[in-house]
């Protein structure tokens, strides 16, 4: 295979992942502080951390003791909602950020003055959501607890102009700024991710490995494009190139799972958003999977999931 279809093939599955990446119940903070401030952000499974500092300096401190030094246009992304502080020095007090005083400016948004007694010279702007990436959330448990961005470097070309624009649009609070920065949030998490999955370490394993593998990436993208095929391992070896062993082989190795066992686990996942998320009927998620029969797909969803269907949808409740 060509190297430049090789490398097509990977960019057109990346494309595919991004797009089922999902941000939900989005809190955003403007947050101003003075030469002295200690800000605490508690555990929140399930959730990512983002906070781009837009001016002044601070130090971030997680939870283990580590400390990094931020200066205007870092921005640090906490995949998996591990604690941490913002700091104006390690040696300083903190307080957790929900017991500040908070100016409401929107449903999603708020501002928070964590020096209200002296002049301001650092603002953040941060934002807490539930991090979603559905069909690729093999790819999420992989992403590292801490990325540290310069947003203003080469790995993330176009990522400064999108944040002067959301702290624009929070500045503001013009009409329908909170629908700009839902889709603006989208944009930079997407561009994040893109930028761990193309700088991957050499060693990684699983699913990112698998997006840096040509060999894997045909049979990837064609399995994420049509889930509800029938498919069979020669099928998917042929979009490799390979043989049926061959593919079998290094697809084990890679992702930890047989392609067939992938594919019946990548339907699941995308059985539960369809259902939780887009309330869509039993029966047409079956259809959409390419199940014969909704017993044939419930059956399917108990044993991947340990519960069914039914119990599935009840069990959720959309964010508030």
């Amino acid at each position: 295979m060509p190297t430049d279809t090789a490398f097509t093939l990977s960019s057109e599955l990346i494309n595919e992942l991004l797009r089922s990446m999902r941000l939900r119940g989005v809190q955003y903070r403007r947050i101003q502080a003075g030469p002295v401030f200690g800000i605490g952000f508690a555990t929140k499974p399930g959730h990512a951390y983002f906070h781009f500092l837009a001016a002044g300096c601070a130090t971030l401190r997680m939870e283990d003791g580590s400390l990094f030094e931020l200066s205007a246009g870092n921005a640090v992304f906490i995949a998996h909602g591990g604690a941490h502080a913002l700091l104006s020095n390690p040696a300083d007090p903190v307080q957790d950020i929900a017991s500040f005083d908070a100016a409401p400016l929107g449903d999603t948004v708020c501002a928070v003055n964590a020096s209200p007694d002296e002049p301001a010279n650092t603002l953040l702007f941060s934002a807490c959501m539930e991090f979603e990436l559905d069909s690729i959330q093999g790819l999420g448990n992989l992403m590292p607890a801490l990325m540290l961005i310069d947003a203003g470097g080469q790995r993330y070309p176009g990522l400064m102009p999108i944040l002067a624009v959301m702290e624009r649009e929070v500045s503001s609070a013009r009409v329908g700024y909170a629908g700009i920065l839902a889709r603006l949030a989208d944009v930079v998490a997407a561009m994040i991710v893109r930028g761990w999955v193309e700088c991957a370490c050499a060693n990684a394993s699983g699913l990112a490995a698998a997006l840096r593998d040509n060999r894997l990436a045909g049979a990837l993208l064609a399995l994420h494009q049509q889930p509800g095929r029938d498919w069979s391992v020669a099928e998917l070896a042929a979009h490799c190139h390979t043989s049926r062993s061959v593919f079998a082989d290094r697809f084990q190795a890679t992702l930890g799972v047989p392609p067939l066992r992938y594919v019946t686990e990548l339907r699941m996942r995308l059985a539960s958003q369809w259902l939780t998320l887009e309330r869509l009927p039993i029966e047409e998620v079956a259809y959409r999977l390419g199940y014969t029969s909704q017993a044939a797909f419930s059956r399917a969803y108990k044993r991947i999931t340990g519960q069914p269907p039914g119990a599935s949808r009840q069990g959720f409740r959309s964010p508030a």
